[in-house]
């Protein structure tokens, strides 16, 4: 397992989970005004459709025409600003965000997978283990040994004459 791929696929995950949050983020806001904005104009018809009802106990017919269809025209705006408002975000952003998450969640994974396979290797055969660090750990002790033997008899060279 190594630590600088895990580092930079964690990385690469928070990054890419941030794009995605925002994005979504960009897109909720922006739905979130069209609907304010389309529930206002349905508030304008609401309004207009009750000034047309008000034009038709008055008068019967001039006024209240104008006015329910004034009404009829808001409420289809506002339904129009509805459908906008709850489209899935398009384009290439999520997409493109969407596969780098998948694939630094497998990349992951697969160290994830290599990490057990090694700590179970381990496990099952500890010299398998144990062996590549005692090699380099031998040499190291003969040559301090064989070291300090020299050292040891070029200082009393008549001990080691005998």
């Amino acid at each position: 397992m190594n630590t600088e791929n895990v580092v930079k696929h964690l990385r690469v995950l928070w990054r890419t989970d941030r794009i995605i949050a925002d994005i979504r983020l960009r897109h909720l806001l922006i739905g979130l005004g069209l609907r304010a904005f389309a529930a206002l104009i349905a508030a304008f018809g609401l309004l207009m459709l009750e000034l047309s009802a008000y034009f038709a106990l008055v008068q019967m017919w001039s006024a209240i025409g104008a006015a329910a269809i004034l009404g009829a025209v808001n409420f289809a705006i506002a339904a129009i600003l509805f459908v906008i408002a709850g489209r899935p975000p398009a384009g290439r952003d999520i997409e493109l965000a969407n596969e780098i998450h998948g694939a630094s969640i497998e990349a992951l994974q697969l160290e994830a997978r290599t990490f057990q396979a090694q700590v179970s290797a381990a496990v099952h055969h500890p010299l398998g283990t144990i062996v590549p660090v005692l090699v380099p750990l031998i040499a190291v002790l003969v040559k301090t040994l064989r070291r300090t033997a020299k050292d040891s008899a070029a200082a009393n060279p008549a001990e080691a004459r005998s």
